[in-house]
């Protein structure tokens, strides 16, 4: 069942993609027009011509838009190892505090920006009359129209559903080797100010809903409108009584893995926990969980259900 359901979605998924009903829409060939699109904040642009110079702010549009033959004239600083076709690119500061001017120099006719994250240019282009995009990048969802609508924008639909395409079966051939089983998991993110609970609509979150696995958290009140975080509570975590913790972190794992410990150690509740009792405490890569996979979506699905399930092969 779980796998005839996900194959409906993908399925769904790329209906809406080639449609004109989906969030990103396009009408080429249209007098003096070459792309009209919805983005994720409900605006439509519209480009009169093909890009030849976009800027991104978010490291982690590069893959998918290179995936289909898009390149950069400018791109964020990245803690990350930026992929070699990007790093001639002009930096143009920080994803948290982009540098306008440097933007601007790079005479963009089209800036791709992240939802959530870099709305304030939005007065500076406007000003500038500088067509942009805002975008999610966290569901798989979100990825495979972003790829698609990137594949309008660069000629290239057909390599677009393509990619989809191969994506979609490298995730169904790891959800149809796993048992059918509800797995209780709980998604703590750590950071250096201390923890938090991630939602259905983190990375992760959305990883274990396409596992067919169960977020204890769900319903929960994010910490703020949009949020994919809750306050986290230890007696609420163990009245969740979840059977696998998954850690997602923003700074050094290795303190952040040595903190947990030691509130585990020291706090005897954490052992009424049947993860805790049972070990199943697994810390997850910031490059697939914190930050957007991207085309690495099922590189992130495998890599979940492989922590589970290691004596399967994937």
């Amino acid at each position: 069942m779980r796998a005839a359901l996900f194959l409906l979605f993908s399925m769904i998924v790329m209906i809406l993609s080639a449609g004109c009903n989906s969030e990103n829409v396009s009408e080429k060939n249209s007098e003096n027009i070459f792309y009209v699109a919805k983005d994720d904040n409900g605006r439509e642009i519209t480009l009169a011509q093909k890009p030849q110079r976009i800027v991104v702010t978010s490291a982690s549009f590069l893959e998918p838009l290179h995936a289909v033959g898009g390149e950069v004239v400018g791109r964020p600083t990245s803690k990350n190892k930026l992929p070699d076709f990007a790093k001639d690119a002009a930096d143009i500061g920080t994803v948290y505090q982009i540098d306008t001017e440097k933007l601007l120099a790079c005479q963009p006719d089209l800036v791709i920006i992240n939802k959530g994250m870099n709305e304030k240019l939005s007065d500076i282009l406007d000003e500038n009359k500088i067509p942009f995009l805002v975008l999610n990048m966290k569901s798989y969802d979100d990825v495979t129209k972003n790829i698609f609508t990137f594949g309008e924008i660069t000629e290239q639909p057909e390599l677009a559903v393509d990619i989809i395409e191969s994506m979609d079966f490298k995730i169904q051939n790891v959800v149809r080797k796993i048992p059918p089983e509800l797995k209780r998991v709980a998604i703590l993110h750590g950071t250096a100010q201390g923890l938090s609970v991630q939602l259905d609509n983190s990375i992760a979150g959305n990883v274990l809903q396409i596992l067919g696995w169960q977020n204890v958290a769900s319903g929960m009140k994010a910490t703020k409108d949009d949020g994919d975080t809750a306050p986290y509570s230890l007696e609420t975590l163990v009245e969740q009584n979840p059977e696998i913790i998954f850690v997602t972190s923003m700074g050094n794992l290795d303190e952040i893995k040595a903190n947990i410990e030691k509130m585990i150690s020291e706090n005897p509740a954490w052992q009424t926990i049947p993860a805790i009792q049972d070990g199943k405490i697994y810390y997850l890569p910031q490059d697939l969980f914190l930050l957007s996979p991207g085309i690495h979506y099922p590189d992130a699905v495998k890599y979940m259900a492989s922590l589970i399930y290691p004596e399967i092969k994937f």
